[in-house]
């Protein structure tokens, strides 16, 4: 475990990146009065919500809502402090300070993410659990996947390691599909986990830490070619701070890792979220409840569009007996990925009874509250049913037809992948309050167990320059990232271009840990899963 009161080598401990103070008095009490008014704001939005509500369950509510909280509190405490570690290591902000800027930060990142990795990190769970997410399968396996992430989360905190909250969530998302799969009786349909949209996300945690090392590498060798100043690639000098420019540099790039950091990671607890209200109370967050009373009529027209179109691929002679085994036939095609003549009669059919249930109401407001749950999951249905064709090509489809099969697509998304204000106010008042929490152990890690020298002015800059370009462009692409692997491996990258030497004992524990992250939380989440099916 790292001891969060030891030393670093040749620094006097009054002389202490972390003793230098510097927090404003005023901030806290401002703090405090903002998390006051955000809590207020989202109790408010909440109650106005499910005030169409038929029935809420409030303590299954208040206790799911409060785990997935929890998660994003954890992850500020966690993932944030590799943020501020270079800042504060290279004295260009005072400690308690560099975690108050980055917490506000984080909190502003967090409100103005658009919400495509939070989707996009749902669509690796399998689709019958989120089609039954209000059932008790759904909600053993929310309450797994994030107990499961929580409980490794802190574990890896507690002993000083700088472990990635990404990954820990793909690996309680998988584990959670593994044990719906193997609890699903004999011969029933369960499509277990997405190992395409899997291995995506895979790809993506794997490849992120290796640009970091490589790229902070040849940036920092860039810098040495063209900017010949000596001072900014030795340690610095006492509590003296950088050049008023590499200052602004550090403190600029500290911004913009904590903004996306919030933007990126923050929308894990987002989904999440969405995931708890469409299962506990459906009636009020099944469908996207918009002001925009167009884009209803939007869904019509685009489902009337695909509607033609697979009616030109239909065989002949070939049907479906009634709209029950019409939906029976998609929700085989989904589940196993394969199409066949049949399945595609059966989807111009489900489209059609889908989009005839809604054709009376103008907007989702008029649509009866007992009719809306069923309506996003037909909507949802559909939709992973037209991923076959314009994703995995079962179907080859024209230029023209595929066009309205994308139409659909972002038809869907307006209607289903929405989320409310107070969400996200929620989740950034959560993860601002988690940056100025528990912060040390990972800055330690950072700034003094990565390499064998003080951290450079050069190397921070570096470091947090290429975590702030990978984290923003992942978030530009709905991918998910890890803030800890991309910085952490940053750090690391150019403590080698410097020469400085690493500490293999940090480095092995780091790579241990990020070897056993996938494993351990794919373990802990099966094993929750299967308590809890037996608890719902």
């Amino acid at each position: 475990m790292v001891d969060v009161v030891s030393s670093e080598a040749g620094i006097p401990r009054p002389d202490h990146p972390l003793e230098q103070s510097g927090g404003a008095k005023w901030f806290l009490p401002a703090f405090g009065v903002l998390v006051l008014v955000g809590i207020v704001y989202v109790g408010y939005a909440l109650s106005q919500d499910l005030a169409i509500a038929k029935t809420v369950p409030w303590i299954l509510l208040g206790i799911a809502l409060l785990i997935a909280l929890g998660f994003e509190f954890v992850n500020g405490f966690h993932d944030t402090a590799n943020a501020v570690a270079t800042v504060i290591y290279t004295r260009s902000l005072p400690a308690e300070f560099a975690v108050m800027w980055s917490g506000v930060f984080n909190f502003l990142g967090v409100l103005t993410s658009s919400g495509a990795v939070a989707f996009g990190i749902l669509s690796l769970l399998p689709v019958e659990l989120i089609l039954q997410v209000g059932s008790s399968s759904g909600f053993a396996m929310v309450f797994a996947l994030l107990v499961a992430a929580i409980l490794w989360n802190l574990g890896t905190w507690f002993l000083g390691l700088p472990a990635s909250s990404s990954h820990t969530m793909v690996g309680s998302i998988i584990g959670v599909g593994l044990a719906n799969q193997f609890m699903a009786p004999a011969g029933s349909a369960t499509s277990g986990v997405d190992w395409g949209q899997a291995t995506n996300v895979g790809i993506t945690l794997l490849v992120s830490p290796i640009v970091g090392f490589f790229a902070a590498a040849i940036l920092l060798y860039a810098m040495k070619l063209l900017v010949r100043n000596p001072a900014l690639y030795e340690a610095p000098k006492g509590n003296a701070p950088p050049p008023w420019w590499i200052r602004a540099l550090l403190i600029f790039t500290c911004t913009g890792v904590s903004f996306a950091h919030g933007s990126n990671d923050g929308q894990k607890g987002m989904g999440l979220i969405m995931l708890i209200l469409i299962g506990v109370v459906p009636t009020a967050y099944a469908l996207n409840r918009t002001p925009d009373i167009n884009y209803l009529e939007a869904y019509k027209s685009a489902s009337a569009g695909v509607e033609t179109a697979l009616g030109k691929y239909a065989k002949p002679g070939v049907t479906v007996a009634d709209a029950n085994a019409a939906k029976a036939a998609v929700q085989e095609a989904v589940r196993s990925k394969t199409w066949n003549d049949q399945t595609t009669v059966a989807l111009q059919t489900y489209i059609h009874n889908t989009t005839a249930g809604l054709q009376p109401y103008a907007s989702v407001d008029n649509v009866p509250t007992d009719l809306v749950s069923n309506a996003r999951n037909d909507i949802y249905l559909i939709g992973e049913a037209l991923k076959l064709i314009d994703k995995k090509k079962l179907l080859p489809m024209q230029d023209a037809d595929l066009k309205s099969v994308t139409d659909y697509h972002k038809a869907v998304d307006n209607a289903t992948k929405f989320i409310p204000l107070w969400v996200k106010i929620a989740v950034a008042l959560a993860l601002g309050l988690g940056t100025m929490v528990g912060w040390k152990r990972i800055v330690v890690t950072v700034g003094e167990k990565i390499g064998k020298s003080h951290l450079t002015y050069g190397q921070g800059a570096a470091a947090e320059l290429v975590a702030m370009v990978t984290i923003g462009m992942a978030d530009r692409f709905g991918l998910p990232v890890s803030t800890t692997h991309v910085l952490s491996s940053g750090v690391a990258g150019t403590m080698a271009a410097n020469g400085s030497g690493l500490q293999w004992s940090t480095v092995r524990n780091l790579l241990l840990a990020w070897v056993l992250t996938l494993p351990c939380s794919i373990a802990l989440a099966f094993v929750l899963f299967v308590i809890l099916r037996h608890v719902f």
